[in-house]
């Protein structure tokens, strides 16, 4: 096992459930300002996320975590990362073709205002779920 101080303790939670919780080497996340990247040891940071993007988690064995995260924060302290998202989900757990299904309702006659970010929210389900399916580069 990895010492305490070159490990990251991340939680990944939504308003509904936790989603994970365990160790990594790292993870990305995307601020309003732009992709954050979290190693061990880093400056403490409390940061909002942005509506709809994905949460990249790489695990201590290599392997790679996403999951899509609309809205939320995320805090730093020691190796302590948090993520609390308004709604969140993993990408092995999003149906791939229900996702293109709600992009291609949401963008039926033309895209509103109001509509962006129903489009935003299945763009990055199917961004995720196809990453994590294996159908696109990580």
């Amino acid at each position: 096992m990895a010492e305490d101080d070159k490990v990251l303790n991340v939680a990944v939670v939504s308003a509904e459930r936790s989603l994970w919780s365990g160790q990594a080497k790292s993870i990305v996340a995307k601020t309003p300002e732009g992709d954050i990247g979290i190693l061990p040891s880093h400056e403490p940071v409390l940061a909002l996320l942005v509506e709809s993007a994905p949460l990249r988690v790489e695990e201590l064995d290599g392997s790679k975590l996403i999951v899509a995260i609309h809205g939320g924060f995320f805090s730093v302290a020691g190796n302590e990362v948090n993520v609390i998202a308004e709604v969140a989900e993993m990408g092995e757990d999003i149906d791939l073709e229900r996702a293109k299904a709600a992009l291609a309702r949401a963008q039926d006659g033309g895209v509103t205002d109001e509509e962006m970010p129903a489009v935003r929210r299945a763009e990055t389900r199917i961004q995720v779920a196809e990453i994590a399916k294996g159908i696109t580069a990580r």
